[in-house]
């Protein structure tokens, strides 16, 4: 049973996009929101993602995460949860693949750099910056810049975690081309994906941290939530490798938060009285989420993985590197932009000309920076056990 088709995105009624395009011709019978699935898929944006930090830096430990397979896993969870409640799944599935588009190499190690070496330009933020791809830096149409995305995939990505008071520049930049509604609230599709995020990476960087060793199981069962599900995996399982019983803690966390998700959503949607989408962007709140006691368990998750896992001194190491790479290669830029390729030189004013820069900073897969910061400014010291 679908939970709340009334109230989910409509291809047909869509705003439509920024350059009208036909729908039909020799691409195939695909409505509003697969195509734009599709163009994210195929845009080069996305396939950098495979050399992108998550957790652990991109070249090297191949059984972890990068950005490409935790988007994968976000828009698989994503679609999951579109499906029950009867919204638009390629819709959610779009803004699931898109969502981390804009982030820089070495993750929010990279982002942070970035931000304080183009602070008197703007700084950086990497969801403006996503929006940014999607609109002006992927060119693969010869008329216009950008991926050309209907106006609901553009504001799904803009304000998937809700209205936005205080633009930043690149923020401001997309929704003067076409104004987005930062005020309101998005479309449930939106905030499923913004939720399915949370979910993958939560229980994805439990399964990562367990592999690296930095993650333990006696450790984290001093969360009530783990605690439970271990319990029952082992009441299920007795006898079976310690290994086999953490990989079945990630995947009935991940249904349980799945469930809560679609009975909590369901509920405060039918609670807020919306029957329309128009209804959504309305309410007032977000109505995609977990319950109160879920949310409790959840923030307790996240503080446990922060200094556990993400403040752990072997990836603290990782991270000041990534940020002395990327500070470095702005710097190099930023004193002598001849060092850019052709094509990102010399683009409008000095403002511009920084902003640019960080476009091509932002761009850099972690092997590519790497390798530019040993080529342009010095050695880079990862340490040998870096994962």
């Amino acid at each position: 049973m679908k939970l709340l088709p009334a109230v989910a995105a409509q291809p047909s009624q869509s705003r439509g996009r920024l350059h009208p395009q036909p729908d039909s011709g020799p691409r195939g019978p695909r409505d509003a929101f697969q195509r734009d699935r599709d163009r994210i898929i195929h845009s080069v944006a996305f396939r950098r993602l495979r050399h992108k930090t998550q957790v652990f830096v991109a070249p090297d430990g191949d059984h972890f995460r990068v950005r490409l397979t935790h988007s994968i896993e976000v828009a698989q969870i994503g679609r999951t949860m579109a499906r029950a409640l009867g919204l638009n799944e390629d819709l959610t599935e779009a803004l699931c693949l898109a969502h981390d588009l804009g982030h820089p190499p070495f993750g929010h190690a990279g982002e942070d750099a970035l931000d304080a070496a183009l602070a008197d330009a703007g700084g950086f933020d990497h969801n403006a910056h996503t929006l940014r791809i999607v609109t002006r830096l992927e060119t693969p149409y010869p008329d216009f810049d950008g991926l050309n995305l209907s106006w609901e995939a553009l504001e799904g990505l803009a304000k998937h975690n809700g209205p936005i008071a205080d633009p930043t520049w690149a923020m401001r930049e997309a929704n003067d081309d076409w104004d987005l509604a930062l005020s309101t609230w998005p479309s449930l599709e939106a905030q499923v994906a913004a939720i399915a995020d949370d979910i993958a990476y939560d229980n994805h960087d439990i399964d990562d941290g367990l592999r690296a060793g930095l993650l333990s199981i006696g450790d984290l069962i001093s969360l009530p939530l783990v605690k439970r599900h271990w319990n029952a995996i082992e009441a299920r399982h007795p006898g079976v490798a310690t290994e086999r019983k953490q990989r079945a803690l990630v995947r009935d966390m991940i249904g349980t938060m799945v469930a809560d998700v679609l009975e909590t959503t369901t509920a405060r949607a039918k609670d807020a009285g919306v029957e329309t989408l128009d209804e959504v962007r309305a309410a007032g709140r977000m109505l995609a989420g977990f319950s109160e006691t879920l949310a409790t368990d959840e923030r307790a998750l996240k503080r446990f993985l922060y200094a556990h896992l993400y403040d752990a001194p072997q990836l603290q190491d990782v991270r000041k590197e990534g940020e002395r790479v990327v500070a470095g290669l702005a710097a190099a830029y930023r004193h002598n932009p001849a060092l850019l390729p052709p094509a990102w030189r010399s683009r409008g004013d000095e403002a511009q000309q920084i902003r640019t820069i960080g476009d091509f900073i932002a761009g850099m897969t972690d092997r590519y920076a790497i390798a530019r910061h040993e080529e342009l400014v010095g050695p880079v010291n990862l340490p040998a056990d870096h994962f």
